[in-house]
């Protein structure tokens, strides 16, 4: 044989780029290793279910022929093929399609397997419902507890403010005494009183902020016609009433 020359343009034309020869190589692989598929697809021995499918699935396939007795009879009664069945052509056209049952589960098994399903994701969707219910009370007991909290200390500023104001009052009338402790704010003493003194005193503890402000405002608007909320003190109850909206915040919004 000759030798190529390496001038030829078949030797200029070859493809020289690195990595080409390995990337030929997997191809080449790849591709007898699908050859050697097909060729034992081929010869492997078909399973007795398959062999009996295949016959069953040909037979379903291919229309009856005289030689059958039940379609013989059907033709002597006048019948055509490829015609509806009943006197007046209001039958089925096509037989009734056969069903093979292939697994060894029970009758009814299907059914029973698809109802369990369904109960199972019927389940599962009444989890989400209850879930997203009570996230959704707890974000509404959460919204009003903030609001509360939000309006309780609203109330206890404005019965600090109340008691400044009731302190200072009394104090112009000469009254050295509150009318009950909590009327006034209480002093910032070093030595705080013992626990047993505490509880001699007027159980004013038992009341509630907003019972508090309520008695101490009506206080202020009887004994000194002063209204917290206007922040005015008027000349008499009459001139307080007519001039006055209320004796709440609410009132003189």
């Amino acid at each position: 044989d000759e030798e190529e020359d390496y001038m030829s343009d078949l030797f200029i034309k070859q493809d020289v780029r690195p990595g080409l020869p390995m990337v030929r190589r997997m191809k080449e692989a790849i591709q007898k290793e699908e050859k050697q598929k097909e060729a034992n697809e081929k010869n492997r021995q078909k399973s007795i279910k398959e062999e009996e499918k295949e016959r069953r699935d040909l037979v379903l396939k291919s229309a009856l022929g005289n030689e059958n007795r039940g379609f013989a009879l059907l033709q002597k009664m006048g019948y055509k093929s490829g015609q509806a069945l009943g006197k007046s052509g209001e039958g089925i056209v096509e037989p009734i399609p056969l069903n093979i049952k292939t697994g060894l589960s029970g009758l009814g098994h299907e059914e029973l397997k698809k109802r369990k399903a369904e109960e199972k994701l019927e389940n599962y969707r009444q989890k989400l419902r209850m879930k997203k219910q009570a996230n959704e009370e707890a974000a509404d007991q959460f919204r009003i507890r903030f609001k509360n909290k939000q309006e309780e200390r609203k109330m206890e500023g404005d019965l600090r403010k109340s008691q400044r104001a009731c302190q200072q009052l009394d104090m112009q009338k000469d009254i050295d005494v509150p009318k009950e402790t909590w009327y006034w704010l209480e002093p910032e003493e070093e030595d705080k009183k013992d626990e047993e003194d505490k509880e001699d005193e007027c159980t004013s503890s038992d009341l509630s902020v907003s019972e508090k402000l309520h008695i101490l405002t009506a206080y202020l608007r009887e004994h000194h016609f002063y209204c917290i909320w206007c922040g005015t003190t008027y000349e008499d109850l009459e001139d307080l009433s007519s001039n006055c909206p209320g004796d709440s915040a609410a009132d003189h919004d």
